[in-house]
């Protein structure tokens, strides 16, 4: 309890809130939640954060803090900023150990305009007979859920597994993110009343022309999970994984005295490494084409990884995968960055003659994430890169169904997707209103 004081008495309150209003994609009123705990009203901060968040026991945990709120932080321009993460942290577990509810916290959210109130009442009246379909119980799917039934409307989330979470369960390691958090999480917003359909996936069991009928609006979430490839020779060989696979199926070989190389220098790419290396690896090499200040990772991810014992090939791009069959070396090549017109950070180019060969016994891909083939089967426009297509109200080119989260093509982090749910929850209720 020290020390939380002891962080949010570090924090000035600032009236223009750079950290809320630049940087938090939810935009959260961070120097109100952190004055209440200061004021110890710890049931207050609950409320002002479930005003416009759901997530705050799971971005506390894992939202990437100093690209963020704490990156906006007035106080990191002459020292460390407040940490942030850490106490919105704290107020989820309290209200855990308290037992705080979610539903009341947020109606307590609305506020005391009596005007507004009565507003807000009359559309509910409109709502609360309308039926919407969640597909996804991702971090967009479960936010959008849960502020359409906190006004009423009948929810009914379908999710491909047998659990709720989405990339919260099989994309981020239990040492980042325990299991347990999102349960917890889980289990408030249900209880604002969500119904789900567990073991229901598009294309196989799930139908969207069929749910078309049956709901007055449509909501998919199911996020891009498929990895990218770079397209190199050997790619096809036994012992080359895709990133978002080996974390989502957790199809984790043996690595017991064993090397692995790990293509990416992205988050994912740090949750592969170290999950990898704490499963028993002999070694496990990162290779990233750009220089280390380049990497997109948490700096925190990269500086526990080399804790860790990972070691990182910087400006070293992947030529071959090498072996018989199965993986047992690859070819690497030298990069410089060079400034080229056009662009605005510096270009890795691969340095003639300066290739070599090391040896490795797995290769894991972790580029990145494109959307999942049965997309292309919904009927729905998309853009080059497999998208779905919205307008600003999140609306497809069904005018009945709303998308958002990766497959949306919306910012890769959970604290984005948890907006884009958010906004389109609105959106839908000025549909369902018509």
């Amino acid at each position: 309890m020290e020390e939380i004081k002891e962080k949010v008495n570090y924090c000035l309150n600032c009236k223009i809130k750079p950290c809320s209003v630049k940087g938090c994609p939810l935009e959260n009123n961070i120097p109100d939640f952190i004055k209440a705990v200061k004021e110890e009203e710890y049931k207050k901060a609950y409320e002002i954060l479930s005003k416009t968040t759901v997530l705050p026991g799971i971005c506390g945990k894992i939202c990437p803090h100093m690209k963020q709120c704490q990156g906006s932080c007035v106080r990191g321009i002459k020292g460390e900023p407040v940490n942030i993460g850490d106490i919105e942290n704290f107020i989820f577990e309290k209200a855990e150990e308290e037992n705080y509810s979610l539903k009341e916290a947020m109606q307590e959210a609305e506020g005391t305009d009596t005007s507004k109130k009565e507003e807000t009442s009359q559309n509910i009246k409109k709502i609360s007979n309308k039926k919407v379909a969640i597909i996804g119980g991702g971090p967009a799917g479960l936010t959008c859920a849960a502020f359409l039934a906190k006004d009423g409307v009948n929810v009914t989330i379908y999710e491909k597994y047998n659990y709720l979470g989405g990339l919260l369960v099989h994309g981020i390691p239990e040492f980042r993110l325990p299991k347990t958090r999102v349960q917890e999480t889980v289990k408030r917003i249900l209880d604002l009343g969500i119904n789900v359909e567990f073991n229901k996936e598009l294309g196989k069991n799930l139908n969207l022309e069929e749910l078309e009928k049956e709901y007055d609006a449509i909501f998919i979430s199911i996020g891009a999970n498929k990895s990218v490839k770079m397209g190199v020779k050997g790619e096809e060989l036994k012992g080359v994984y895709g990133g978002n696979e080996l974390l989502e199926y957790n199809m984790h070989p043996d690595y017991a005295n064993k090397t692995v190389s790990v293509i990416g220098g992205g988050n994912v790419a740090m949750d592969c490494a170290r999950t990898i290396k704490k499963l028993g690896a002999k070694e496990v090499n990162v290779i990233y084409r750009r220089a280390e200040e380049q990497m997109p990772a948490e700096k925190k991810e990269i500086a526990e990884a080399k804790e860790e014992g990972i070691k990182f090939l910087f400006q070293n791009n992947i030529v071959e995968i090498k072996g018989n069959n199965k993986v047992e070396k690859i070819e690497l090549i030298k990069t410089e960055l060079v400034q080229k017109e056009g662009e605005t950070r510096l270009v890795p180019v691969n340095i003639e003659g300066s290739n070599y060969e090391i040896k490795t016994d797995y290769v894991v891909m972790a580029l990145g994430s494109n959307v999942s083939d049965e997309v292309l089967d919904l009927g729905l426009t998309l853009n080059k890169w497999g998208n779905i297509i919205i307008d600003e109200k999140y609306k497809t080119s069904n005018s009945k169904i709303f998308a958002g989260g990766d497959l949306a093509g919306c910012k890769g982090t959970v604290a984005w997707a948890a907006r884009s749910g958010r906004d389109a929850s609105e959106s839908i209720k000025e549909f369902l209103e018509k």
